[in-house]
């Protein structure tokens, strides 16, 4: 096998809208709370900072493994509603989420990620686990949205 098709064994890109009934200010504002992010993202089962802008997160989705990753901020554009992080250990790479506004009152989250998979279960396994790791992301990104969902939805009914 050439290395180029080995090496794309291990990255992945990843690209995920979330159309959510809350103001594009109020989505921004949970998503640049990296401290909040376990209490309404079920996969991410921790957040320890490390720095002002720099944090440890595990993650653990549907498969049973998790994925540790330190994560640096990168560019933070409250105008352009933009966070970017930078990622490194089990995944190396980045994340960016972009908040639009969607109709009068409504947003788009939109999630965009790339990066090269570390871990070494992930790596052992690339070929015959990428459709279940795609699909483990998948369900991770699913839980994400509705806790959000729900976080914001309470938010507006004041609770």
């Amino acid at each position: 096998m050439d290395r180029r098709r080995l090496t794309s064994l291990h990255h992945y890109r990843f690209h995920d809208a979330w159309t959510l009934a809350a103001a594009p200010d109020a989505v921004y504002a949970v998503l640049e709370d990296p401290d909040g992010y376990p209490a309404w993202w079920p996969q991410v089962i921790g957040v320890t900072r490390t720095g002002d802008d720099s944090g440890t997160v595990r993650f653990r989705s549907f498969l049973p493994y998790d994925l540790a990753v330190t994560a640096r901020q990168g560019r933070r554009d409250p105008a352009a509603r933009t966070l970017e992080i930078t990622l490194h250990g089990d995944l190396e790479g980045w994340a960016r989420w972009t908040v639009l506004p969607r109709g009068r009152t409504g947003s788009t989250a939109r999630f965009e990620q790339e990066v090269t998979v570390h871990k070494p279960l992930m790596r052992r396994l690339a070929l015959p686990g990428r459709p279940l790791f795609l699909a483990n992301h998948a369900w991770m990104m699913r839980g994400g949205r509705r806790g959000l969902a729900a976080l914001l939805e309470g938010r507006a009914e004041g609770i």
